[in-house]
């Protein structure tokens, strides 16, 4: 396979890791490969997304935030 067959994976600036256990849980965040704190909230990403200068429009968007074992609305370890 070539690299133009292949798939198109995105490499969006945020990463949200999956959920730490703590009081209270929390993912690990990292833009643009960099470890930049723990989110506990959505807020939370929002927040650090803006302290990088990045203006986060959807939050769902592959192309702009990859969210790792969850999702938006994953903020509890199971």
């Amino acid at each position: 396979m070539t690299e133009i067959a292949s798939p198109h994976m995105s490499h969006p600036r945020i990463m949200v890791l999956g959920v730490q256990p703590g009081t209270p849980p929390f993912r690990i965040m990292e833009i643009d490969g960099m470890v930049v704190g723990q989110a506990k909230t959505v807020t939370d990403v929002l927040e650090y997304a803006a302290a990088f200068g990045i203006t986060v429009h959807d939050l769902d968007d592959p192309e702009v935030v990859r969210w790792v074992g969850g999702d938006k609305f994953t903020w509890h370890h199971h």
